[in-house]
């Protein structure tokens, strides 16, 4: 029997604040009424900043998978071409997605410690010259890896190699907690879920929309009925959905942006990024080996740590989860068994991340796992400056 409250550090879904889980107790109110579209017109605006886009931010009652759907079917026709890049697990099943839509995908392989390359995106593109790839499909952060695609540069290959291409960027596990501009750096359509840096329950995903996406969809032909933009679009314009909305989720949602205002997202990000680098050290000091390779795509939401060989990183969560009651992301795909994952992301302070990274330490020492135990010390040493 546990006491206390459970410490939820898998990276998404994240711990809901109080607030929020306040805010979606009120009673379910007339989702025709005129209550509902002040609620949603708020929202609806209130959301736009989070993507740092002014165009319309389209709100579906579906877990991420269902974002991924939407900005595929309204963008793209049977048989089109799009790229997308092999940088870990949730990589993969949107390509598989893509697939099974019927659509033509170059997947180019990864070694899952990498982000997308974007030298690859400027010569693969510049290589299209029948112009044929309708679309580029990026992970921002991928979630089994804490690797964090470098964005602005991606736009930057595409641009270079004159393409015309789409540019379609998950934001799933970035968006709320790692910088991200969906005006500024050019993306066509950004995917996002609530359950992570928003601070929200799962069941709400978001697809944010240029105008050129828009344009795309007027001439997409892959079937679509109840992810079609335009009927959502244009109920949104007096506060209403062409479906029921998550009424709930939609209260917590105006109290989570609320949040994320009041602490203005450059202090979201920097809180984020400085707990990143602290949970990093920890795992350095530990003398164990961050997943990402690369410090320009280094995660601040979750850091994936390898385990060394012959040590099983499931005995380290299971240990972790029975003894201090602590749930750890798990090993996705080809790395099950070889990493774990902390998540550092959402409604999360210092002294939440000092007692994860205290009870990965004692979990890695009670698994057997050969460590030097000053990787807590190495952490405080970073919480400890201003």
């Amino acid at each position: 029997m546990h006491t206390g409250r459970h410490f939820l550090q898998i990276p998404g879904p994240t711990n809901v604040p109080d607030r929020v889980l306040h805010a979606m107790a009120a009673p379910t109110i007339d989702h025709r009424g005129p209550e509902f579209a002040a609620l949603a017109l708020r929202v609806l605006e209130a959301i736009k900043p989070v993507f740092g886009t002014a165009g319309p931010v389209v709100i579906y009652p579906a877990s991420g998978t269902g974002a991924w759907e939407a900005a595929l079917v309204n963008t793209l026709s049977p048989g089109d071409r799009v790229l997308c890049f092999e940088t870990g697990h949730f990589a993969t099943l949107w390509q598989d997605m893509a697939r099974g839509l019927g659509l033509n995908v170059d997947f180019v392989p990864g070694d899952w410690r990498h982000g997308v390359d974007p030298q690859a995106v400027e010569e693969m593109l510049a290589a299209d010259t029948s112009r044929s790839i309708k679309a580029v499909c990026v992970v921002h952060n991928e979630t089994s890896t804490g690797v964090t695609s470098r964005v602005p540069e991606i736009r930057r290959a595409i641009d270079a190699a004159g393409h015309p291409a789409l540019l379609l960027v998950d934001t799933i596990s970035s968006l709320g907690s790692i910088d991200y501009r969906h005006d500024e750096w050019g993306v066509d359509v950004t995917v996002a879920g609530s359950q992570k840096g928003l601070m929200l329950p799962p069941g709400l995903s978001f697809n944010a929309v240029s105008a050129k996406a828009l344009e795309a969809s007027r001439a997409a032909t892959l079937p679509k009925s109840f992810w079609n933009w335009k009927p959502i679009i244009e109920a949104n314009k007096n506060g209403f959905f062409p479906y029921t909305p998550a009424t709930n989720l939609l209260y917590g949602l105006d109290e989570a942006l609320r949040m994320l205002e009041a602490e203005g997202l450059p202090a979201v990000f920097a809180r984020h990024a400085r707990h990143a680098e602290a949970t990093r050290a920890a795992v350095r000091a530990w003398g164990l080996e961050v997943l990402c390779a690369d410090e320009r795509e280094y995660s601040g939401s979750l850091t994936a740590v390898l385990m060394p060989e012959g040590h099983d990183a499931d005995k380290v969560r299971e240990t972790i989860l029975e003894r201090f009651d602590m749930s750890l992301g798990t090993g996705l795909g080809r790395l099950a068994g070889r990493v774990f994952r902390i998540g550092h992301l959402g409604h999360f302070n210092d002294l939440t991340l000092a007692g994860t990274l205290a009870g990965v330490q004692m979990g890695l020492q009670l698994a057997g796992t050969p460590i030097d135990p000053v990787g807590v010390d190495a952490a405080l040493d970073v919480l400890r400056r201003e």
